[in-house]
């Protein structure tokens, strides 16, 4: 029988179809096969040897002393076609402008690529961790750098994967976008971790992550930094999230044994995934606190991983309802090797 479950940290209902269900090979058979890459691109611009096909970094992170992996092994560039940019332009381009009924401010804003490997057929389920830790460490210098800029209210680190998830180039590339202004969107979900711990005194992602913790059966993997798990009311097939096990609400306050801690459990979900479905498309995305709310005891940063195998339709399009045909446990069992419950 089909089920209606709460989300409690979007204050949405999700439909879990499980008389619908498709098997994990099933959604297999239906992805791009990305295999026989080469190292090296010569029309790939994120490639070791065409840094001059980019704009001038904002970070390199430096190659092994081994020279293994060239000069470099992670890179941060301004993207070549932002969607936000400052432009040399001061705090009062944030300002709001009204015409009539028409309001509107200047595009401002930051749009970053974190260029994750030289190598063009890498990924990072088949990056060692240490590499992936590396990643993440350019994240969070970019994140605190931009977050010191008051005209940027919400920084987005996300990463397209495939074609599916809106990416047009393989190599390994990540992407973050820093806006002046905080969608409905983020702030909806900000307003319902405050009203849940207004009326319960608890932050309700530690209370989430706690009950997937004593329930065990969407557990995908742990350490004693993160737990990643399928959530009980997940919106898509094999959608995973990775939370911290410390409460903060900010990205920005990762401490660096934790970086270490999230590399390890995001390359073993991401080589899971991959391993399990095929090396599916997927979008993953940082949800973290916007600018000023630092520190506050009602939000919880967190990592989304939503693989892209299936199509929203009509249902969802006009209820804004998501109708997911895999429950949670038989992904988490399936991410886990295990049989489905």
């Amino acid at each position: 029988m089909s089920e209606l479950r709460r989300n409690l940290a979007a204050d949405e209902w999700i439909i879990i179809a499980a008389e619908r269900a498709k098997r994990p090979e099933d959604f297999a058979a239906e992805q791009e096969d990305r295999r026989g890459l080469p190292e090296y691109s010569p029309d790939c611009p994120f490639c070791a040897g065409n840094e001059a096909k980019t704009p001038d970094e904002k970070v390199r992170i430096p190659g092994r002393a081994d020279g293994q992996g060239g000069s470099w092994r992670v890179r941060v560039i301004p993207n070549k076609f932002p969607a936000l940019a400052w432009d040399n332009r001061g705090p009062g381009a944030v300002e709001r402008r009204c015409e009539d009924w028409r309001l509107w401010m200047p595009g401002v804003g930051d749009h970053e690529v974190i260029v994750e490997s030289p190598r063009h057929n890498v990924t990072l389920s088949t990056m060692p961790p240490q590499d992936l830790a590396l990643v993440l460490d350019a994240y969070r210098r970019r994140y605190l750098d931009l977050d010191a800029n008051p005209g940027n209210e919400l920084i987005i680190i996300f990463r397209n994967y495939g074609a599916k998830a809106g990416t047009s180039l393989f190599h390994p590339h990540s992407q973050l976008i820093a806006t002046p202004v905080v969608p409905s969107y983020v702030r909806q979900r900000v307003a319902v971790g405050m009203r849940y711990f207004d009326e319960n005194g608890r932050c309700v992602y530690c209370v989430l992550m706690e009950g997937e913790l004593k329930d065990q059966v969407r557990l995908v993997a742990q350490n004693d930094r993160f737990v990643a798990y399928c959530p009980y009311a997940s919106e898509v097939p094999f959608e995973v999230w990775i939370v911290p096990r410390r409460h903060d609400a900010s990205f920005g306050d990762i401490l660096p044994d934790e970086i270490t801690g999230m590399a390890v459990i995001l390359h073993q979900v991401l080589d899971r995934i991959a391993t399990v479905l095929g090396d599916p498309d997927y979008n993953y995305v940082i949800h973290t606190a916007p600018q000023h709310s630092g520190g506050v005891p009602y939000y919880h940063w967190h990592l989304e991983i939503l693989p892209r195998l299936t199509t929203r339709a009509g249902f969802e399009i006009g209820s804004g309802m998501s109708i997911n045909t895999t429950p949670p446990e038989a992904a988490a069992a399936a991410l886990r090797g295990e049989p489905p419950p």
